[in-house]
Protein backbone atom coordinates (compact mmCIF):
# COMPACT_ATOMS: atom_id res chain seq x y z
CA UNK A 1 0.00 0.00 0.00
CA UNK A 2 1.30 3.43 -0.95
CA UNK A 3 2.04 5.79 1.93
CA UNK A 4 1.48 8.93 -0.13
CA UNK A 5 -1.28 9.81 -2.58
CA UNK A 6 0.57 12.91 -3.83
CA UNK A 7 4.24 13.89 -3.80
CA UNK A 8 5.25 17.36 -5.03
CA UNK A 9 8.89 18.36 -5.48
CA UNK A 10 9.81 21.99 -6.27
CA UNK A 11 6.39 22.28 -7.92
CA UNK A 12 5.53 25.52 -9.76
CA UNK A 13 2.02 25.93 -11.18
CA UNK A 14 0.42 28.56 -13.36
CA UNK A 15 -1.26 29.44 -16.60
CA UNK A 16 1.09 30.37 -19.43
CA UNK A 17 3.46 32.92 -17.91
CA UNK A 18 1.35 33.68 -14.83
CA UNK A 19 2.52 31.78 -11.75
CA UNK A 20 -0.28 30.77 -9.37
CA UNK A 21 1.72 28.56 -7.00
CA UNK A 22 5.40 29.27 -6.45
CA UNK A 23 7.98 26.55 -5.84
CA UNK A 24 6.57 24.14 -3.28
CA UNK A 25 7.38 20.67 -1.99
CA UNK A 26 4.96 18.60 0.08
CA UNK A 27 3.30 15.19 0.42
CA UNK A 28 -0.34 14.19 0.88
CA UNK A 29 -0.94 10.86 2.65
CA UNK A 30 -2.98 8.05 1.13
CA UNK A 31 -6.17 6.82 2.76
CA UNK A 32 -6.74 10.04 4.71
CA UNK A 33 -8.71 13.28 4.46
CA UNK A 34 -6.55 16.24 3.46
CA UNK A 35 -7.90 19.79 3.62
CA UNK A 36 -6.34 22.40 1.32
CA UNK A 37 -6.92 25.81 2.87
CA UNK A 38 -5.83 29.37 2.19
CA UNK A 39 -7.14 32.82 1.30
CA UNK A 40 -8.85 33.69 -1.99
CA UNK A 41 -6.33 33.49 -4.81
CA UNK A 42 -4.04 31.19 -2.79
CA UNK A 43 -3.96 28.57 -5.56
CA UNK A 44 -6.34 25.99 -4.07
CA UNK A 45 -8.28 25.25 -7.27
CA UNK A 46 -5.05 25.37 -9.28
CA UNK A 47 -3.59 22.74 -6.99
CA UNK A 48 -6.65 20.50 -7.40
CA UNK A 49 -6.37 20.84 -11.18
CA UNK A 50 -2.73 19.76 -11.03
CA UNK A 51 -3.53 16.78 -8.80
CA UNK A 52 -6.30 15.77 -11.19
CA UNK A 53 -3.84 15.82 -14.08
CA UNK A 54 -5.58 18.73 -15.79
CA UNK A 55 -2.67 21.16 -15.42
CA UNK A 56 0.96 20.50 -16.27
CA UNK A 57 3.59 22.01 -13.94
CA UNK A 58 5.61 24.97 -15.15
CA UNK A 59 8.54 23.31 -13.41
CA UNK A 60 9.20 20.72 -10.76
CA UNK A 61 7.10 17.59 -10.45
CA UNK A 62 3.92 16.22 -8.96
CA UNK A 63 3.40 12.48 -8.64
CA UNK A 64 -0.16 11.25 -8.07
CA UNK A 65 -0.57 7.57 -7.24
CA UNK A 66 -4.06 7.40 -8.80
CA UNK A 67 -2.54 8.52 -12.11
CA UNK A 68 0.35 6.06 -12.07
CA UNK A 69 0.97 3.49 -14.77
CA UNK A 70 -1.49 5.08 -17.18
CA UNK A 71 -4.54 4.73 -14.94
CA UNK A 72 -6.89 7.58 -14.11
CA UNK A 73 -8.68 6.54 -10.94
CA UNK A 74 -9.61 10.06 -9.84
CA UNK A 75 -13.03 11.62 -9.29
CA UNK A 76 -13.09 15.41 -9.33
CA UNK A 77 -16.21 17.11 -7.96
CA UNK A 78 -16.46 20.82 -8.77
CA UNK A 79 -18.54 23.37 -6.90
CA UNK A 80 -22.05 23.58 -8.34
CA UNK A 81 -21.35 27.27 -9.09
CA UNK A 82 -18.82 26.10 -11.69
CA UNK A 83 -21.25 23.78 -13.47
CA UNK A 84 -24.14 24.61 -15.80
CA UNK A 85 -27.08 23.38 -13.74
CA UNK A 86 -29.58 24.34 -16.48
CA UNK A 87 -28.60 21.37 -18.64
CA UNK A 88 -31.81 19.72 -20.02
CA UNK A 89 -30.99 16.31 -18.55
CA UNK A 90 -32.21 14.39 -15.55
CA UNK A 91 -30.45 13.85 -12.25
CA UNK A 92 -29.92 10.17 -13.07
CA UNK A 93 -28.32 11.08 -16.41
CA UNK A 94 -25.96 13.52 -14.68
CA UNK A 95 -24.86 10.88 -12.18
CA UNK A 96 -24.47 8.32 -15.00
CA UNK A 97 -21.89 10.63 -16.62
CA UNK A 98 -19.57 9.45 -13.87
CA UNK A 99 -19.39 6.10 -15.64
CA UNK A 100 -18.16 7.62 -18.92
CA UNK A 101 -14.52 7.45 -17.82
CA UNK A 102 -14.66 3.65 -17.81
CA UNK A 103 -17.63 2.92 -20.07
CA UNK A 104 -17.08 5.61 -22.69
CA UNK A 105 -19.60 8.27 -23.67
CA UNK A 106 -21.18 6.17 -26.45
CA UNK A 107 -21.41 2.69 -24.93
CA UNK A 108 -24.69 1.75 -23.32
CA UNK A 109 -24.44 1.26 -19.58
CA UNK A 110 -24.38 -2.34 -18.42
CA UNK A 111 -25.67 -3.83 -15.18
CA UNK A 112 -22.49 -2.94 -13.27
CA UNK A 113 -22.68 0.67 -14.46
CA UNK A 114 -26.33 0.97 -13.47
CA UNK A 115 -25.55 -0.54 -10.06
CA UNK A 116 -22.75 2.00 -9.54
CA UNK A 117 -25.09 4.86 -10.43
CA UNK A 118 -27.84 3.59 -8.13
CA UNK A 119 -25.36 3.07 -5.30
CA UNK A 120 -23.95 6.58 -5.64
CA UNK A 121 -27.43 8.09 -5.60
CA UNK A 122 -28.36 6.07 -2.53
CA UNK A 123 -25.18 7.11 -0.68
CA UNK A 124 -25.96 10.80 -1.27
CA UNK A 125 -29.68 10.52 -0.51
CA UNK A 126 -30.98 11.49 -3.97
CA UNK A 127 -32.52 8.19 -5.12
CA UNK A 128 -35.95 9.83 -5.20
CA UNK A 129 -34.78 12.65 -7.46
CA UNK A 130 -33.63 10.58 -10.44
CA UNK A 131 -36.19 11.89 -12.93
CA UNK A 132 -35.92 15.58 -12.02
CA UNK A 133 -33.98 18.27 -13.89
CA UNK A 134 -31.12 20.09 -12.20
CA UNK A 135 -32.75 23.50 -12.49
CA UNK A 136 -35.64 22.24 -10.35
CA UNK A 137 -33.40 21.32 -7.43
CA UNK A 138 -32.15 23.34 -4.48
CA UNK A 139 -28.48 24.27 -4.26
CA UNK A 140 -27.86 21.55 -1.71
CA UNK A 141 -29.57 18.93 -3.83
CA UNK A 142 -27.50 19.94 -6.87
CA UNK A 143 -24.34 19.60 -4.79
CA UNK A 144 -25.37 16.05 -3.84
CA UNK A 145 -25.97 15.23 -7.52
CA UNK A 146 -22.42 16.18 -8.50
CA UNK A 147 -20.93 14.36 -5.51
CA UNK A 148 -22.92 11.29 -6.60
CA UNK A 149 -21.52 11.67 -10.12
CA UNK A 150 -18.02 11.57 -8.65
CA UNK A 151 -18.83 8.52 -6.53
CA UNK A 152 -20.22 6.66 -9.54
CA UNK A 153 -16.82 6.83 -11.23
CA UNK A 154 -14.23 4.17 -10.44
CA UNK A 155 -11.70 5.93 -8.26
CA UNK A 156 -9.06 5.69 -5.55
CA UNK A 157 -8.84 9.46 -5.04
CA UNK A 158 -11.79 11.81 -4.53
CA UNK A 159 -11.20 15.54 -5.09
CA UNK A 160 -13.82 17.92 -3.68
CA UNK A 161 -13.75 21.65 -4.45
CA UNK A 162 -15.26 23.39 -1.39
CA UNK A 163 -18.00 20.76 -0.97
CA UNK A 164 -19.38 22.25 2.26
CA UNK A 165 -19.63 25.90 1.19
CA UNK A 166 -23.08 27.54 1.16
CA UNK A 167 -25.16 24.37 1.53
CA UNK A 168 -27.95 23.25 3.85
CA UNK A 169 -27.36 21.13 6.93
CA UNK A 170 -28.80 17.85 5.53
CA UNK A 171 -26.52 18.11 2.49
CA UNK A 172 -23.52 18.86 4.69
CA UNK A 173 -24.31 15.77 6.78
CA UNK A 174 -24.75 13.64 3.65
CA UNK A 175 -21.36 14.75 2.30
CA UNK A 176 -19.72 14.19 5.69
CA UNK A 177 -21.12 10.65 5.65
CA UNK A 178 -19.75 10.11 2.14
CA UNK A 179 -16.27 11.26 3.22
CA UNK A 180 -16.25 8.85 6.17
CA UNK A 181 -17.47 6.04 3.92
CA UNK A 182 -14.76 6.79 1.34
CA UNK A 183 -12.10 6.36 4.03
CA UNK A 184 -13.57 3.03 5.08
CA UNK A 185 -13.38 1.94 1.42
CA UNK A 186 -9.67 2.78 1.37
CA UNK A 187 -9.96 5.91 -0.75
CA UNK A 188 -8.09 9.17 -0.30
CA UNK A 189 -10.08 12.40 -0.03
CA UNK A 190 -8.64 15.84 -0.81
CA UNK A 191 -10.94 18.82 -0.32
CA UNK A 192 -10.52 22.57 -0.52
CA UNK A 193 -12.12 24.70 2.15
CA UNK A 194 -12.25 28.26 3.47
CA UNK A 195 -13.23 27.04 6.94
CA UNK A 196 -10.47 26.77 9.54
CA UNK A 197 -12.53 24.49 11.76
CA UNK A 198 -13.16 22.06 8.89
CA UNK A 199 -9.42 21.96 8.26
CA UNK A 200 -8.74 21.41 11.96
CA UNK A 201 -10.62 18.09 12.02
CA UNK A 202 -9.07 16.74 8.80
CA UNK A 203 -6.26 14.19 9.05
CA UNK A 204 -3.82 16.36 7.09
CA UNK A 205 -3.70 20.02 6.03
CA UNK A 206 -2.00 21.79 3.12
CA UNK A 207 -1.91 25.54 3.79
CA UNK A 208 -1.49 27.60 0.61
CA UNK A 209 -0.85 31.25 -0.06
CA UNK A 210 0.64 31.36 -3.52
CA UNK A 211 2.97 28.63 -2.25
CA UNK A 212 2.84 25.78 0.24
CA UNK A 213 3.20 27.60 3.57
CA UNK A 214 2.97 24.38 5.58
CA UNK A 215 1.77 20.80 5.28
CA UNK A 216 1.16 18.17 7.93
CA UNK A 217 -1.21 17.36 10.82
CA UNK A 218 -3.65 20.19 11.67
CA UNK A 219 -2.04 20.89 15.05
CA UNK A 220 1.30 21.53 13.34
CA UNK A 221 -0.04 23.53 10.40
CA UNK A 222 -2.85 25.67 11.83
CA UNK A 223 -0.65 27.72 14.14
CA UNK A 224 -0.88 31.47 14.55
CA UNK A 225 2.53 31.87 12.89
CA UNK A 226 1.61 29.82 9.80
CA UNK A 227 -1.82 31.41 9.49
CA UNK A 228 -0.33 34.89 9.77
CA UNK A 229 2.11 33.99 6.98
CA UNK A 230 -0.76 32.80 4.79
CA UNK A 231 -3.47 35.38 5.52
CA UNK A 232 -1.54 38.36 6.81
CA UNK A 233 -1.80 39.88 10.29
CA UNK A 234 -4.68 42.18 9.29
CA UNK A 235 -7.03 39.20 8.79
CA UNK A 236 -5.80 37.02 11.63
CA UNK A 237 -7.01 37.61 15.18
CA UNK A 238 -5.72 35.78 18.24
CA UNK A 239 -7.20 36.18 21.69
CA UNK A 240 -7.93 34.10 24.77
CA UNK A 241 -10.80 32.34 22.94
CA UNK A 242 -8.64 31.13 20.06
CA UNK A 243 -7.86 32.06 16.46
CA UNK A 244 -10.31 33.41 13.90
CA UNK A 245 -10.10 35.07 10.50
CA UNK A 246 -11.73 38.37 9.63
CA UNK A 247 -11.96 37.34 5.98
CA UNK A 248 -15.09 37.79 3.77
CA UNK A 249 -14.76 34.17 2.65
CA UNK A 250 -15.26 33.10 6.27
CA UNK A 251 -18.33 35.20 6.98
CA UNK A 252 -21.54 33.23 7.62
CA UNK A 253 -24.36 33.67 5.08
CA UNK A 254 -27.97 33.75 6.38
CA UNK A 255 -29.91 30.61 5.54
CA UNK A 256 -26.84 28.57 4.66
CA UNK A 257 -25.01 25.83 6.46
CA UNK A 258 -22.46 27.04 9.03
CA UNK A 259 -20.45 23.88 9.54
CA UNK A 260 -18.64 24.80 12.74
CA UNK A 261 -17.65 27.74 14.85
CA UNK A 262 -15.24 30.16 13.14
CA UNK A 263 -12.87 30.14 16.12
CA UNK A 264 -10.32 27.34 16.40
CA UNK A 265 -8.15 26.30 19.31
CA UNK A 266 -4.82 25.06 17.93
CA UNK A 267 -3.77 23.44 21.18
CA UNK A 268 -6.84 21.18 21.17
CA UNK A 269 -5.81 18.54 18.65
CA UNK A 270 -8.29 16.06 17.21
CA UNK A 271 -8.10 12.36 16.51
CA UNK A 272 -11.46 12.32 14.68
CA UNK A 273 -11.52 11.72 10.94
CA UNK A 274 -12.99 14.04 8.38
CA UNK A 275 -14.72 17.40 8.40
CA UNK A 276 -17.86 16.11 10.04
CA UNK A 277 -16.23 14.24 12.88
CA UNK A 278 -17.59 14.98 16.31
Amino acid sequence: MRLNAVVADDLVLGYRSVVAVERSSFTIPAGKVTAIIGPNGAGKSTMLNAIAGLLEPISGSIEVAALSEGSHRISYVLQTTKVNDALPISVREVVAMGRYASAGAYRRLNADDRAAVAGAMDRTGISGLGGKRLQHLSGGQRQRVFVAQGLAQDHDLLLLDEPLTGIDLPTAQAIDDVIHDELERGCTVIMTTHDLSEAQVADHVLLLSGRAVAAGPPAEVLTSRNLAAAYGPSLLHVDEEGIFLDDPAHQPVPGRHLHRERIIHPEAGSTDHGPGAG
